[in-house]
């Protein structure tokens, strides 16, 4: 699994709302990361390795389930992932081996945004297959 890192500070430039770690996005520089998404998905498509793929909504739409002291179920929409990376999209791949997933992590790594945005890791996690043997 490849999973990419980013923040609300990125959705929100993305959005249009500019802050010292994050630009605004223009339209144009939108486009041209939708465009090397695209391409990328295709390629792992056209390869064979490509599962499953998905970018996720904006940290601001999730919501945090914990438990109260009686085991009872919380909900919160307020401050998950503010000011923290979070997931923002991940591919699930089927890849000869991890050296093979690290290179498409760097190839994810390379896609274009504006000048001036915070750079994110991009983490490669293998995919447990069967269970540890007790």
């Amino acid at each position: 699994m490849i999973m990419l890192q980013g923040t609300q500070t990125d959705y929100d430039a993305m959005e249009g709302s500019a802050s010292k770690e994050a630009p605004v996005w223009r339209q144009d520089e939108l486009q041209a990361m939708f465009r090397f998404m695209q391409k990328l998905n295709e390629d792992l498509a056209a390869s064979g390795e490509f599962l499953e793929g998905q970018g996720l909504t904006a940290p601001s739409q999730a919501r945090l389930v914990t438990a109260d002291d009686n085991g009872r179920p919380v909900v919160s929409h307020d401050g998950y992932g503010e000011g923290r990376e979070v997931l923002a999209g991940y591919w699930l791949l089927e890849c000869e081996s991890i050296e093979r997933a690290t290179e498409i992590a760097a190839r994810v790594h390379q896609c274009p945004v504006p000048e001036g945005t915070s750079s994110h890791p991009v983490i490669v996690r293998p995919v447990q297959e069967e269970p540890p043997v007790a």
